[in-house]
């Protein structure tokens, strides 16, 4: 993978930051709802806080999220404690990482999901689009039936970048595929509702869908089993979720937050956290799909070498992936 490159503002302030003692470092990490066992997101976050337990001997402090109140008492909690750094995960922590960076300027705070500007915040954000296009790309070749869906979360912005790039992907793939969306709520239990996932998943396959993609964290399980039960495929995100059901998995598209997250811990236990925004693509080695030994039955030869062929191409910048965030819109 190649080395993270980092962007920031003022280079003395950047400075003033990066230099400060490891000594300090005491991490700490706030999980969002679904907590850090959701099979997803989360999870990916843990994953990486572990390897770097492991690999370092260092504990961390740790708290997760349970309803939308907690938030801001959480990570104030932890500055208030001595952690440093403290990392919040997912977009909605971004506000009360704003105003406790604020409160307490002498502590480093890392977010993923979220741009925060403060001189002592790092922000680490993915181009979700590139990976969805990849996995995308494979859904379409794999489809007997031409017709391929996807199962949001909650029904905001960043959802529908992993839904735009998904879409773009399947037409390039297949320019006739059909791409059936549907969102699970516009609230957060919106992660967590594995029974939704399933219903909205057998209403996609009742209308001809035979792989389904889902960006929704722990209701995603609920879309899993439920292209299981039906003998059809689907695609986990976030984490390597290859494992929960081989046979019916045809992928998972990686978002890298355990190596987000191991390197904001990483970074700072040598006296190196750099504030900034941080962007992770397919270039960086940020997003991608996994093949393993679950899921290497169901890639061809021909789908690894047309996704390997896209994947150089969106390096080289021979392919644009729409980004819906950017453009607030999708045009697929």
């Amino acid at each position: 993978m190649k080395a993270i490159k980092y962007a920031a503002g003022a280079a003395a302030v950047m400075f003033a930051v990066a230099s400060a003692q490891a000594g300090d470092f005491k991490p700490a990490v706030v999980f969002d709802m679904g907590g850090k066992f959701d099979k997803s997101f989360n999870e990916g976050v843990y994953n990486g806080v572990e390897r770097f337990k492991s690999e370092a001997g260092t504990k961390y402090r740790e708290f997760e999220v349970t309803n939308e109140t907690q938030r801001e008492q959480a990570i104030r909690k932890m500055a208030q404690r001595g952690s440093n750094p403290v990392l919040g995960i997912g977009f909605a922590q971004g506000p009360a990482i704003e105003k406790v960076a604020t409160e307490f300027p002498d502590t480093n705070f890392a977010i993923i999901d979220m741009v925060v500007d403060k001189p002592n915040v790092q922000s680490i954000v993915f181009k979700e689009h590139e990976g969805s296009f990849l996995v995308g790309v494979l859904a379409a070749m794999a489809s007997k039936s031409g017709k391929v869906g996807f199962v949001g979360g909650m029904d905001i912005p960043l959802i529908r970048k992993f839904a735009c790039g998904f879409a773009q992907g399947a037409k390039h793939a297949n320019a006739d595929v059909e791409v059936i969306q549907n969102m699970t709520g516009s609230t957060p239990s919106a992660w967590n509702d594995p029974g939704r996932g399933a219903e909205l998943t057998k209403g996609q396959f009742d209308r001809g869908v035979d792989v389904v993609f889902a960006a929704a964290g722990g209701t995603g399980i609920g879309v899993y089993q439920a292209a299981a039960d039906a003998g059809k495929y689907a695609i986990g995100v976030d984490s390597n979720q290859n494992h929960l059901h081989p046979g019916t998995m045809l992928t998972s598209m990686l978002k890298r937050v355990d190596v987000a997250a191991y390197n904001v811990f990483k970074s700072s236990s040598e006296g190196k956290f750099v504030p900034g925004m941080n962007v992770l693509g397919l270039a960086e080695g940020g997003v991608g799909w996994a093949l393993d030994e679950h899921n290497e039955k169901l890639i061809s030869a021909e789908m690894k070498a047309a996704v390997d062929q896209a994947e150089a191409d969106i390096i080289a910048g021979k392919i644009v992936v729409q980004d819906y965030m950017s453009d607030n819109k999708c045009d697929y």
